[in-house]
């Protein structure tokens, strides 16, 4: 079969490999839609390390096919469809005990520890099928949106840990795929006011089109004045960093009102060291935070809010490439040209 394998820090090649076979509790996947993501790029960076190894095949935003289940898999079939939750939790850890599951100890993860699905088949092991990383889909939903099923399960989480909710102020530095969904769901979430960041103007105009009320270029625009003026100079609610820029990090934390929170959601280069104004957050009371990943119960309710509408992630994909163009495809989406960039084998 045909697969992108990482053989080092930027050495992404297409290549035949042989098709993975499975064992009896295993299942083997046709890879329909991979969507190539941030993360997948750090990857290919080597900025991202933990649980890599080479060669390897990466890629975790994953839908297809059953192609083959082995004897020992129940409840599917060859010829369903499905999606594929990556982070395969190990369900015993103090994290996973506690409902913390995205950050368990001994997750492994599709397109990390187990080759993922920048090929034309993926295997899937038992420690993921015992776990209901496997999802079906119904009929009425494309390949492509379910396989934004996984980034949209990160935002929920995100969401959850912020507690956007009615009446909040957000605003949303980054109007990528990543930012977008964010946005869709803090109108979903009832927020009375959004304002995006975004240097792009093709993005500031997508974040208009799917309800942004503002979408400001901070290059041209004094964002913390922008925010203070739209909020009677208190500050917005809840601030989502869509993107890993550590140096705006103190910036926006100071354009956030008394109590409201800053989530560090998006990867960030290195270490991600940054500078904060610490007195900032006591006399304020912020509270600073972050998200990491997604649970298998953020998946499900993802794939649910595609499938019923309520977010739209087709108009995201703008533009489908195979295999054998990966190293184009990654370029493409490095250089934020569009929004997502979905590998179709």
């Amino acid at each position: 079969m045909k697969a992108a394998v990482l053989y080092g820090p930027n050495d992404l090649r297409p290549v035949e490999v042989e098709t993975p076979r499975i064992g009896p509790a295993e299942m083997l996947i046709r890879v329909r839609a991979c969507a190539i993501c941030g993360t997948d790029l750090r990857i290919v960076d080597g900025t991202k390390t933990r649980g890599i190894h080479f060669p390897s095949i990466i890629g975790h935003e994953i839908a297809g096919e059953v192609a083959e289940v082995g004897p020992e898999v129940q409840g599917f079939a060859a010829g369903d469809r499905v999606a594929v939750a990556p982070v395969v939790p190990c369900l015993s850890c103090y994290y996973c005990k506690r409902a913390r599951e995205n950050t368990c100890l001994h997750r492994e993860a599709i397109g990390y520890e187990y080759d993922g699905g920048f090929a034309e088949y993926l295997r899937i092991p038992a420690k993921a099928l015992t776990a209901g990383n496997v999802y079906r889909i119904p009929d009425h939903l494309s390949f492509e949106e379910a396989a934004l099923a996984e980034p949209l399960a990160c935002c929920l989480n995100g969401n959850e840990i912020s507690r956007i909710g009615l009446g909040d102020t957000v605003l949303l530095v980054g109007a990528g795929p990543i930012g977008l969904m964010h946005l869709q769901l803090a109108r979903a979430a009832g927020a009375s006011l959004i304002i995006v960041s975004e240097p792009l103007a093709h993005r500031r105009e997508a974040a208009l089109k799917m309800g942004a009320h503002y979408a400001v270029d901070p290059n041209e625009v004094d964002l913390s004045q922008f925010v203070k003026k739209h909020t009677d100079g208190l500050g917005v609610d809840q601030v989502m960093m869509a993107i890993g820029a550590s140096k705006v990090v103190n910036g926006v934390i100071g354009m956030t009102r008394k109590g409201g929170t800053v989530n560090l959601f998006a990867g960030f280069p290195g270490t991600g060291e940054t500078t904060i104004e610490s007195n900032i957050i006591h006399y304020n009371e912020v509270i600073l935070t972050g998200t990491s990943s997604s649970a298998r119960r953020h998946y499900a309710e993802a794939l649910s809010l595609i499938a019923s509408g309520v977010v739209k992630v087709n108009e995201l994909v703008t533009k489908r490439m195979s295999t054998e163009d990966i190293q184009e495809a990654v370029a493409t989406t490095r250089r934020g040209e569009g929004f997502k960039t979905v590998i179709v084998p």
